[in-house]
C-alpha cells in the first residue's frame, strides 16, 4: 500500500486551528488553507519538508469557514494549484451570500460576539467544483485517496479520505476542550458550529463504514474510530431525543 504524510500545520498555537499537508509519493495536496495570513506557517512547514509552493498539486477546502479558507486565494496564486471544493459553499466563496451560523452551545454563541467568524478573506471561485455525490480521485495530484460530499456542518463540506484508512474531515467533528487543544485532545466534541448534527452523525458512521480508522480534523485531534464512533452515535440519539 502507498503510504502517505500527513502533516499537520498549527495555524493557531495547541492546534485550536489546522491546515494539513499530504505528502504523497506522486505529488502534495493542502487540505484548507488556514485564516487570512495564514501562508506564512503553510510556507514553513513546506520548507521544512523541503518542498516549494510549486510542489503542492491541489488545494482542497473542506468549507467556507474563515479558518479554513482564509488563504486560499493567496495560496492558489503561490502555487499555481487549482482550488477544489463543493458546490454546496459556492455561494459563500465568492461571497455572493455571508455565511450563516448554528451555534452548538455558550462557546459558539460567544464567539459569535467577536469579529473572528465575520472576518473577510479574499473572494475566489474554486477551479474544481465537486457537485452533489461526485466523488474526485486524487491519484491525478500524487496522492491515494479521494474527496467525497460529508455535509452536516455546512451543506458543502467535504472529506478526504485516504488509501492508508485515515480520513480528514474538517470541521465533522472537533476534539478537546473549547477550540480543540488545551486538554482532553482525545475526546471528540462538537465544533462551535453546526448546521445539522444529524447527518454530521449520519457522515461519520458512512466513513466508519467505509474502514476509516483515524480522522484528522481542523480543531485538535487525530482521534481514533472508537471514539468518532461514540460521538457519531451520540449525535444520531438527538434526533431520537
Amino acid at each position: 500500500m502507498k503510504t502517505v504524510k500527513i502533516i499537520r500545520i498549527p495555524i493557531l498555537p495547541m492546534h485550536m486551528v489546522n491546515a494539513h499537508l499530504l505528502v504523497g509519493p506522486d505529488g502534495c495536496i493542502l487540505v484548507d488553507a488556514g485564516l487570512p495570513g495564514s501562508e506564512k506557517k503553510i510556507e514553513k512547514a513546506l520548507v521544512k519538508e523541503r518542498l516549494t509552493w510549486k510542489d503542492i498539486k491541489l488545494i482542497v477546502i473542506t468549507h467556507a469557514h474563515v479558518d479554513h479558507a482564509g488563504s486560499a486565494a493567496i495560496i492558489r496564486e503561490k502555487s499555481g494549484a487549482p482550488i477544489l471544493a463543493h458546490e454546496g459553499d459556492a455561494k459563500h466563496y465568492n461571497q455572493e451570500q455571508p455565511m450563516t451560523f448554528c451555534p452548538t452551545g455558550w462557546f459558539g454563541r460567544l464567539f459569535l460576539k467577536t469579529p473572528l467568524m465575520y472576518e473577510p478573506y479574499l473572494r475566489f471561485e474554486p477551479d474544481i467544483l465537486l457537485k452533489a455525490q461526485e466523488v474526485i480521485h486524487l491519484e491525478r495530484y500524487g496522492v491515494p485517496g479521494a474527496v467525497s460530499h460529508t455535509p452536516g456542518h455546512t451543506s458543502g463540506s467535504i472529506s478526504v479520505n485516504l488509501s492508508t484508512k485515515e480520513a480528514l474531515v474538517g470541521d465533522l467533528i472537533a476534539s478537546g476542550i473549547l477550540l480543540g487543544g488545551i486538554l482532553r485532545k482525545k475526546h471528540a466534541i462538537r465544533p462551535p458550529f453546526e448546521e445539522d448534527p444529524y447527518a454530521v452523525g449520519q457522515e461519520l458512521i458512512r466513513l466508519l463504514d467505509s474502514g476509516m480508522q483515524k480522522f484528522h480534523m481542523g480543531h485538535g485531534g487525530p482521534l481514533d474510530a472508537c471514539e468518532v464512533k461514540r460521538h457519531a452515535q451520540s449525535l444520531l440519539s438527538l434526533k431520537r431525543h
